[in-house]
């Protein structure tokens, strides 16, 4: 299906508006309704592999065609193990807690009255992604679980696959009597719909926006509802002198080179001085025999050349970038003190961690790194929604308000105040 460009705002004022009504239904949608719909849903798409993977085809014949690197097409891809992976992913979600209804801090105020909050859906989700297929399925799981409906904009090199993976879901609420729409993917690929989708607030509560920066950064400067996000993932670990140097070469080697592509991946490694010359050495050569390109400071140049490990010179640039790639920004500092400057004056406030056997140094740590995920002697990689024991996450908030850190079925709902009565007024 697609609209004339002169009709998408009406197109995506009519999806809105059946996702708005939808919400009413979801919201008060029994646990079991939504765990029926997420089975059904992993039942049809083990059932329809071969079908998905036909619409599939066509966005990879498309993708190929129009230059896409291997990586992307690799991305865009849905194999078995893929498609094995959704289906499993919805169970697990079916698996998960409902969040909603439940009831906190309840407490008796001296009037008598009893005032607590529960946990609510925040209404409507929009989700703007980029090649991915499965953040479909993802997505609108973690929403249908977490009483939400949801707008899916998917990039229009998946749309075949969306929209099969779509009708397989609409497929999973219907026989689970809940409303079709509060699943619905634009199926539109003009972008002017991304536009017309974050800036009504009449039909759209939230918007979580995956993807590359710049799909990001257009986001949060044009959307007029709130967004759930971050734009870079510049992670650090400090090495305290401190440190016991077998954890610390075991922490800063999997935090940069376990993968390389995640934004939980370390790209600043901070070293104090007082430990360089035993550290780096050592670290220096695990990853030359990775292949990482190592990019530092004078310090570090000095201590790594006397071991014959190559080490370019580390620009201003290098401390702000996030490399996404087998590249590492090294860093020599005189301690604590100056490693949380640092960290404050180029980081990226997502994910940054401390090694060290001094317990006062490491709470400082912990207390004055303004990130979303702060960690003592663990690597980086485990800022994660699975590894959090969330079962699943939507993405990453490194913003402050409503959710911050790895968003699961909690970041996708909000609190609201009750009040439990015998017939008390205010004097």
């Amino acid at each position: 299906m697609e609209i004339r460009s002169i009709d998408i705002e009406a197109y995506v004022a009519d999806v809105g508006r059946r996702a708005r009504a939808a919400s009413r239904g979801t919201a008060r949608a029994a646990t079991a309704a939504k765990n029926r719909a997420l089975l059904a849903t992993a039942a049809a798409i083990r059932r329809e592999a071969a079908s998905l993977k036909a619409a599939n085809v066509k966005d990879l014949a498309a993708a190929r065609a129009a230059g896409h690197d291997p990586a992307f097409v690799d991305r865009l891809t849905l194999t078995d193990a893929v498609i094995e992976s959704m289906a499993a992913g919805l169970e697990q979600i079916a698996a998960l807690p409902d969040p909603v209804g439940e009831l906190l801090n309840l407490r008796f105020r001296p009037t008598g009255i009893q005032v607590g909050q529960m946990r609510v859906p925040l209404g409507v989700i929009g989700i703007v992604y980029e090649s991915r297929p499965n953040v479909t399925i993802d997505a609108a799981g973690l929403c249908i679980k977490a009483g939400n409906a949801t707008i899916l904009r998917g990039g229009s090199e998946a749309i075949h696959s969306n929209q099969a993976l779509a009708a397989l879901i609409r497929e999973g609420l219907r026989g689970a009597g809940l409303p079709e729409d509060a699943v619905q993917v634009i199926e539109t690929t003009d972008r002017a719909a991304v536009g017309a989708l974050i800036t009504h607030p009449e039909w759209v509560d939230v918007i979580v926006p995956r993807g590359g920066k710049s799909l990001i950064e257009r986001i949060a400067r044009e959307a007029k509802v709130p967004v759930i996000k971050h734009l870079d993932g510049i992670c650090h670990v400090y090495i305290d002198d401190g440190a016991d140097v077998d954890m610390a070469l075991r922490i800063a080697d999997n935090a940069k080179t376990q993968r390389y592509s995640p934004c939980n991946t370390m790209e600043t490694l901070l070293v104090a001085h007082g430990i360089a010359a035993e550290v780096l050495p050592r670290l220096g050569r695990i990853y030359a025999d990775k292949g990482v390109e190592l990019r530092g400071d004078a310090r570090t140049r000095e201590i790594l050349s006397a071991c014959g490990i190559a080490c370019v010179e580390a620009t201003e640039e290098d401390w702000r970038t996030e490399y996404l790639a087998p590249i590492l920004s090294i860093r020599v500092v005189a301690g604590l003190d100056e490693a949380i400057a640092h960290i404050a004056t180029y980081g990226s406030q997502h994910t940054d961690a401390i090694v060290t056997r001094d317990h006062a140094r490491a709470m400082r740590f912990v207390r004055e790194v303004d990130s979303a995920s702060v960690m003592i002697n663990a690597s980086t990689r485990f800022a994660d929604g699975f590894e959090y024991g969330l079962g699943a996450e939507i993405g990453i908030s490194t913003d402050k308000l409503h959710a911050r850190g790895p968003v699961g079925l909690e970041g996708l709902t909000s609190l609201k105040y009750v009040v439990f009565g015998h017939g008390e007024v205010r004097s």
